[in-house]
């Protein structure tokens, strides 16, 4: 094991095999081009990794099965959060490696699963010279997201002076540092949180594959592990609707969320309409990952947390 490795190891990376017949697929939109100002394709096919550049209109979730009953044992996506979901669920469905290369606009996956976001060719040696772990995965209807999904007004809960409670403050701040303010049109949702209380008027709803740091101001709007078991949900009930604090976060491994309809929502960044009732749910280590030897290995706020503390490899059940 390398130096490097070594390091990687107290996260709870391991040594792999380069894989065969690796591919990769590449959003040239993303991120206003960023793929192909890198000259990610091109570096890509240099290194022996077959490249799929999506053309408008195309199928991805289409493309990616096709590739893996076509042999892949590798399966890796430049782009934005929301084609890496589709491309993680096509290689957790066939229990292959996926590798993440950041080439979208904020990167949040590979902030949090620790990939350098500046190095965007670098992550390909994720194919070559990669360490392994596996992570979890949530799923919303049977929709797997790798980040979160949304639901709610974030501009008008920004400019509420409801929220004047400082626990409530951190909540929200860190749901605008996750997502930025939005005009969604408001739905009425409800659910039952971890105390029974149920919540009939909501403003927002965050649910998010294991819970963001809500305790290190420097780090906020990043996760201190991907391997927790459980989904983080963040709730903020409309101005005057909550007879105490309107806003409180929890963690479980299940949710479900009524409406009285269709729910916008933003999944990993994608506008989508889900049918209500939304379920949601975690996936404990169903998602093989690999990344660089040469990137972190961690996101912000698990390296304040546990800087080398071996509990944080055990967190990762990788």
């Amino acid at each position: 094991m390398s130096p490097a490795e070594r390091q990687l190891s107290r996260y709870g990376w391991q040594p792999a095999d380069p894989p065969r017949r690796p591919v990769l697929f590449v959003n040239p939109r993303s991120g206003g081009g960023r793929a192909a100002r890198a000259g990610v394709a091109e570096r890509a096919r240099e290194q022996g990794i077959a490249v799929v550049v999506l053309a408008p209109g195309q199928d991805l979730a289409a493309l990616a099965s096709q590739a893996a009953a076509g042999g892949a044992d590798a399966l890796g996506m430049a782009g934005g959060d929301g084609s890496l979901a589709v491309v993680a669920a096509t290689a957790a469905a066939h229990g292959i490696p996926f590798v993440c290369v950041p080439a979208g606009t904020r990167n949040h996956f590979a902030l949090d699963v620790g990939v350098d976001r500046r190095d965007v060719t670098g992550a390909l040696d994720a194919f070559t010279d990669g360490v392994e772990r596996r992570i979890d995965v949530a799923e919303v209807n049977g929709r797997t997201f790798l980040n979160n999904v949304s639901l709610g007004v974030y501009g008008d809960a920004v400019r509420s002076p409801a929220y004047r409670d400082a626990k409530v403050r951190t909540l929200l701040e860190t749901t605008v540092e996750v997502l930025g303010p939005s005009a969604e049109a408001p739905a009425l949702l409800r659910l039952l949180d971890d105390l029974g209380r149920e919540h009939r008027h909501l403003a927002v709803v965050l649910v998010s594959n294991n819970p963001y740091a809500l305790d290190r101001p420097l780090a906020r709007g990043t996760r201190p592990t991907l391997g927790g078991g459980q989904l983080g949900i963040i709730v903020l009930d409309a101005p005057g609707d909550s007879p105490g604090a309107p806003g409180r976060a929890w963690s479980a491994p299940r949710l479900e969320v009524s409406a009285p309809g269709p729910v916008p929502a933003g999944v990993d960044g994608e506008a989508v309409d889900l049918s209500s009732p939304l379920r949601f749910a975690i996936r404990s280590s169903a998602l093989r990952v690999r990344i660089s030897v040469r990137h972190p290995g961690a996101s912000p706020s698990a390296r304040l947390r546990f800087p080398g503390h071996p509990r944080e490899q055990q967190s990762h059940r990788g």
